[in-house]
């Protein structure tokens, strides 16, 4: 998934055994998915006789991976491999991205057929662009809106749309609020940027801005828990949507106008159709202000001065300057994604890469593998937390045996303190969060820290 991520057009492949290989993959092929990101996993089978016979190691991995998966399948003819690997690589580049996996049978792997690379073609995949009569119908609705706003989702990401999106926001003077996986689809100091909507990983400006519109034009988000705090954010009736995502099911939430379309298409549409609208000089200055005061919060939280070593936010802020446009910084579970959406700068698509739809604990680790594969030139920088390090700590063999440069930040709060502190906030208890050891007398988790 990393390496997907790290480039529009990648897929990245992995390869797994029978049985526990593929069991293994199946928490990375829901990454993918709630991510939206093209993977492509193949396991290896049992032999074909002896499927659903109780074969060592023979478990229907298909049918686990099914509900993860745009398509899972177990392939018993040796034949059938080149048409069902074409049609995989059309799937996941389709609609919404996601994972595929394929079942190879011991026996299918090792038979012989005939095929001809030269008459190999890849399967077609659709593109659906904006009708000129949709295009004039969001135009109407600009017309009629004084506080329109634009948000820009992952679908930009996977379109590879994100100048297109900067130039329709630079055309009309709208603001542009990002997703989690649209972070960076406009730099950060961009005089249009308006921080992320939503709640925990957000911006608080950014939510008002949202608050206060009448026209929200959402392109590729599919309008997540975290985008919507639980459907809570978004609560004035009078505000009207237009949705513009590859799946109908996306596009239709909120009750939108729905524009069925890919992300690229329809804002290459967008801003062929559009003949002098602007947005109110009053309401381009009041977004100008609520930036500014933003970003003076955000310096205050960079340089807290902190002792004797620096809170989190420091460690952010220093990253922050220190790293380039095309480096990346990685980061997946606990505190840290509220408080790096909320104060990372992203000057470029590529620099951040946060995996919170599933927030997937170990992530970080071989994710900033797969990045450097797929990006040599960019140092990635993995933020793992001390509970994190626990989940794939394995991983960093892998890079030390590939001779890959991967830099990794820990931050250390003994425990997993992001679940403790939401027990805490609900009036429960800290349950086993803490590192602590057990006491040979008490048998409570009392004692030294470990």
């Amino acid at each position: 998934e990393g390496y997907s991520r790290a480039g529009a057009g990648n897929i990245g492949v992995c390869i797994g055994t029978s049985g526990p290989g593929g069991t293994d993959m199946v928490t990375g092929m829901y990454s993918a998915a709630a991510d939206s990101v093209p993977i492509l996993c193949i396991t290896g089978q049992a032999t074909v006789p002896m499927l659903s016979k109780e074969e060592f190691q023979g478990v229907d991995i298909a049918s686990v991976a099914a509900p993860v998966t745009k398509m899972a399948v177990t392939v018993l003819e040796a034949a059938q491999v080149p048409g069902t690997l074409a049609k995989a690589f059309q799937l996941m580049r389709s609609g919404r991205r996601g994972p595929v996996l394929i079942d190879l049978p011991f026996d299918v792997q090792v038979a012989r057929i005939d095929f001809d690379i030269d008459c190999y073609e890849p399967l077609p995949v659709a593109v659906p662009a904006m009708s000129r009569t949709q295009a004039d119908r969001v135009l109407d609705m600009l017309d009629a809106a004084e506080r329109p706003l634009l948000i820009a989702g992952g679908g930009i990401m996977s379109a590879d749309a994100a100048g297109d999106l900067v130039a329709l926001a630079e055309y009309l003077d709208v603001p542009v609020i990002s997703t989690l996986m649209g972070w960076g689809s406009i730099p950060d100091d961009h005089r249009l940027a308006q921080g992320m909507v939503g709640i925990q990983t957000s911006q608080r400006y950014a939510n008002a801005t949202f608050l206060e519109s009448d026209l929200v034009i959402g392109v590729g988000t599919r309008y997540s828990d975290f985008t919507t705090a639980s459907k809570t954010q978004f609560k004035d009736p009078g505000v009207r949507f237009v949705n513009i995502n590859v799946t109908p099911f996306d596009a239709a939430k909120q009750s939108a106008e729905m524009v069925v379309a890919d992300a690229r298409e329809a804002l290459t549409a967008l801003t062929a159709a559009l003949e002098g609208y602007r947005v109110s000089e009053d309401y381009s200055r009041e977004i100008a202000a609520e930036r500014e005061s933003w970003f003076a919060r955000t310096e205050r939280c960079y340089h807290l001065g902190h002792g004797p070593l620096p809170a989190q936010t420091e460690v952010f802020g220093a990253l922050n300057e220190l790293m380039g446009d095309e480096d990346i910084v990685i980061n997946a579970a606990g505190s840290m994604p509220g408080d790096l959406q909320a104060l990372w700068q992203a000057r470029t698509p590529v620099q951040y890469h946060v995996e919170y739809a599933f927030s997937c604990m170990g992530y970080e680790i071989p994710a900033g593998l797969g990045c450097k594969l797929a990006r040599p030139e960019s140092e990635v920088v993995s933020i793992v937390g001390d509970g994190t390090y626990q989940m794939l700590p394995m991983e960093l063999a892998t890079v030390v045996q590939e001779n890959i440069k991967v830099i990794y930040v820990l931050l250390q709060n003994y425990g997993f303190c992001s679940i403790g502190a939401l027990s805490e906030s609900r009036g429960s208890q800290r349950f086993g969060t803490k590192y602590r050891q057990r006491g040979a007398g008490s048998h409570l988790e009392d004692t030294e820290t470990v």
